[in-house]
């Protein structure tokens, strides 16, 4: 098992294509982190320099106390699991797992004793003797795991490796994937674009943008304080609701204003806005949609609204409303909560109205879009 650290790592491509910039990360033995972000964001590349795939342009990385920078990929005990599998056509799935012991000399008995065992793992005993051709893209991918996990690698890296499946199959297989950490307590990187994955996977998500980190932190933080605007809308599904409004400072009180509503901000959200000395001032303020709720007519705290689209999506509606400005909100209403007659009436042009408690808003600087409370 082994520790990585990343140093003012940059990669430039060419003479002035920066992917990757000043990325600096200390990932602790067996732990599971994991990239995410948009498409072109540096995750890959980042990725495939600790691999040794990708040269660094500048920076170094260090696996288990050694600078790799200059070792080839097959000198830095890394194995590395590719989104598109990369196996043999030819070889049959216990020849694929083995391949790289028999590049070792590793002896036979033990090749097979490896291979047995891995296959035990991931439940695929039955399928050594067949070909790639005649399995599922699931039994694929677990071929393609169970080679990596043969070489008994310090470090573990896996590039997107469920985005070729589909949507049962990538539930499935995520959940292989946290028994699987469980039984060989390495230590993981894992980059994907999907959030679902990151916050279901990883000890602490690595959140990127155009080749800078955004955040780092554990599932629960950067979905409980995003330290930005970027990273408050990437995370969460639907992404959360963001609009401009003012925060209101009145005799040691707070309050915000969204649409022509007015919020009192009370408990600890309050203490951190007074403890930082924040002024009155225009901020955009984010919401969850699994936070905003159904408000009486005439409260102070009801924003109205009206309904463009209704998705129901089995537990849950999700409701497009358009508040009297024009901007577009989304509403995740519980259905256990609503009794048959209501779920009739939430269908295209019925008005409602929505709010949303203080515990749970968001407060981000107008122009920089950082958050207020970090």
């Amino acid at each position: 098992m082994a520790t990585v650290k990343l140093t003012n790592v940059k990669k430039v491509y060419g003479k002035d294509t920066v992917a990757v910039q000043d990325f600096n990360l200390d990932i602790a033995d067996k732990e599971f982190i994991v990239f995410v972000g948009p498409s072109g964001c540096g995750k890959s590349t980042t990725l495939r320099m600790i691999a040794g795939l990708e040269d660094i342009s500048s920076g170094t990385v260090e696996i288990d106390g050694v600078v790799v920078n200059d070792l080839q990929p097959r000198d830095r005990d890394i194995a590395m699991v590719f989104q598109n599998y990369a196996l043999y056509p030819h070889l049959t799935v216990f020849e694929n797992m083995a391949f790289s012991l028999r590049l070792k000399k590793v002896p036979q008995d033990q090749v097979y004793e490896k291979v047995v065992a891995a296959a035990e793992i991931l439940g695929i005993t039955e399928y050594l003797t067949r070909k790639p051709r005649a399995l599922s893209g699931g039994q694929r991918q677990r071929v393609a795991i169970g080679r990596a996990m043969v070489r008994d690698s310090k470090v573990f890296l896996m590039d997107e490796p469920l985005s070729n499946l589909d949507a049962k199959l990538r539930n499935q297989m995520r959940a292989e994937i946290i028994l699987l950490r469980q039984k060989i307590n390495t230590t993981f990187i894992y980059v994907t674009h999907d959030q679902t994955e990151a916050m279901t996977l990883g000890d602490r998500i690595v959140i990127m943008k155009d080749g800078f980190i955004q955040q780092v932190g554990t599932p629960t933080e950067v979905f409980d304080m995003p330290v930005n605007l970027f990273v408050a809308e990437f995370i969460g599904a639907p992404k959360m609701n963001t609009f401009k409004t003012n925060l209101v400072c009145e005799n040691g009180k707070y309050f915000v204003t969204p649409y022509g509503a007015k919020i009192e901000v009370t408990g600890k959200k309050a203490e951190m806005l007074k403890a930082r000395n924040i002024q009155s001032q225009e901020i955009v303020m984010g919401i969850r949609p699994e936070h905003m709720t159904m408000a009486e007519a005439g409260s102070s705290a009801a924003i109205p609204c009206t309904i463009k689209v209704n998705e129901m999506m089995g537990s849950e509606l999700h409701l497009h409303v358009v508040e009297a400005n024009g901007d577009m909100l989304i509403v995740r209403i519980p259905t256990i909560t609503l009794d048959d007659e209501q779920r009739k009436e939430m269908t295209y042009g019925k008005q409602l109205y929505i709010t949303c408690e203080s515990k749970v808003m968001h407060f981000f600087d107008a122009e920089t879009g950082v958050n207020l409370l970090v």
